[in-house]
């Protein structure tokens, strides 16, 4: 498209050029040809006073030498014979032009031009006192009637490759102002098409290309959103799974031994083994988008609440098996930058290990601290601890323990990653595994004096230090 510009701009241009310039050359051309002439017979009237006064051959030779071109020796001046008998007609200066170019002038009684060897004659005829006709023959060279003509044309050939020029460059500009946006737009949408879900297009060029740049951009955003949100759900509802999930595992251990239960404890590890999967290739699914949609201003969800809501689910567990639970800081509304499915997940993950990997009866303990800048959640419980807590961090990894696939801990940390913050397990105040969920407030500025009657915390280093709780100190 953009050479296809630039050809028809050349085409067109050169046309113009030469609509005008050809017949502004011949023009010109003309023009001077008309000086040349014009100035020949200012000459040549020069001799008239003369040949109508005398026609003596002294003076008229003196007149012709008193004029430039009659120096020049390009005047000739020819008087026919008087018609007295023993008169001859008299001849001054060269004579180029032909007898019968002379005699015709004499006959038509007006200026002529013959074309003779080097140039033009103009002759110019004149009466004289004897009542005859003399003819005044002024010399123009070939030079004389060109003169100019080859600089004019010159001077119009680069005008016109100016021209040309300037208006292939203005072409090529304009094409690449409206092929570029076009071509970007064409990428775009082949890369989007690629699975590459955050590319967009910048919304300039012509106001065609901007309305097709936003069109294109906000059809990505909606293929990007619903996306995001088909796995989101697929995430959720496969990590409601492991919730039952849980409760059938601790009922099938409770089966005894035989064939029948061997069979359902299989059959209940060959399904959360595909929960795993599912959840895993969501989540994996789902960081694509994360870099292309946004939580936008104010997105989030009250922590305190979350952490209620998921406590009184658990907790009907925990009575069955006999376990304490302690719950402590979720008084107030806590707000933070995490989507309300994300922080239940992770939670969810949390208590789902404390059952999976503790013992019956194992005390547990939920605390949420509020701080100015962060909000800090503690996953405490009384069992036997893990082995290697930073191993236990690495997606994929079970930290030493065995039918752990060390997917909850991922999702854990992708949460507290997501708002700046860490997840780090330590040794627990009731003897077993602390998990601590750092989450960072920088992405929600929204804060309410309710927020902060909470604990006050203070940013700091991390590792040990002023301004942790007890708790986090032993981490």
């Amino acid at each position: 498209m953009r050479w296809a510009l630039v050809k028809v701009s050349l085409a067109v241009t050169a046309m113009v050029v030469v609509a005008f310039a050809v017949p502004l050359g011949l023009v010109i051309k003309e023009m001077a040809r008309d000086r040349a002439f014009s100035s020949a017979e200012r000459w040549a009237a020069t001799i008239g006073p003369t040949l109508s006064i005398t026609t003596d051959s002294d003076s008229l030779d003196r007149a012709v030498q008193t004029t430039e071109v009659g120096i020049e020796g390009r005047m000739a001046v020819h008087v026919p014979a008087s018609g007295e008998r023993g008169s001859a007609p008299l001849e001054i200066g060269r004579r180029r032009a032909a007898q019968q170019d002379l005699e015709t002038t004499r006959r038509i009684g007006r200026a002529s031009i013959s074309e003779v060897s080097g140039g033009f004659a103009l002759l110019q005829p004149t009466a004289v006192a004897s009542g005859k006709i003399a003819v005044v023959e002024v010399f123009v060279p070939e030079d004389d009637v060109s003169n100019g003509v080859a600089t004019a044309w010159l001077v119009l050939a680069g005008v016109g490759i100016a021209l040309i020029v300037g208006s292939v460059a203005v072409a090529d500009r304009l094409g690449v102002r409206m092929v570029q946006p076009a071509q970007r737009l064409a990428g775009a949408a082949h890369d989007l098409g690629e699975g590459r879900l955050g590319v967009r297009v910048p919304e300039e060029g012509p106001t065609e290309l901007r309305s097709a740049a936003v069109a294109f951009n906000s059809m990505a955003d909606q293929v990007v959103q619903l996306l995001a949100n088909e796995r989101e759900l697929a995430a959720d509802l496969s990590h409601r799974l492991r919730t039952p999930l849980t409760v059938l595992r601790l009922n099938a251990a409770s089966l005894g031994e035989g064939p029948a239960a061997e069979q359902t404890r299989a059959a209940v590890e060959q399904l959360e083994r595909e929960v795993d999967t599912i959840i895993r290739t969501a989540r994996d699914q789902r960081s694509q988008t994360q870099g292309a949609v946004g939580a936008g201003p104010g997105a989030g969800c009250d922590v305190s609440e979350v952490v209620r809501e998921r406590m009184d689910f658990w907790s009907a567990l925990a009575e069955d098996e006999g376990r304490k639970v302690r719950l402590a800081g979720v008084e107030r509304p806590v707000r933070i930058p995490v989507a309300r499915p994300e922080l239940a997940a992770a939670l969810d993950a949390l208590l789902g290990n404390v059952f999976r990997h503790t013992p019956v009866g194992t005390a547990f303990s939920v605390d949420v601290h509020n701080g100015d800048d962060a909000v800090i959640v503690l996953v405490s419980d009384a069992g036997p601890g893990i082995s290697d807590p930073q191993a236990a961090l690495v997606r994929g990894n079970s930290g030493g323990r065995d039918g752990s696939t060390g997917l909850g801990l991922d999702i854990v940390r992708r949460v507290a990653e997501s708002t700046g913050g860490d997840v780090r397990i330590g040794h627990s105040v009731l003897g077993g595994t602390e998990v601590r969920i750092w989450i960072g407030l920088g992405l929600d500025g929204r804060r309410t004096a309710g927020d902060r009657g909470g604990h006050r915390l203070g940013r700091r280093k991390r590792g040990t230090g002023a301004g942790k709780p007890a708790a986090d100190a032993k981490l």
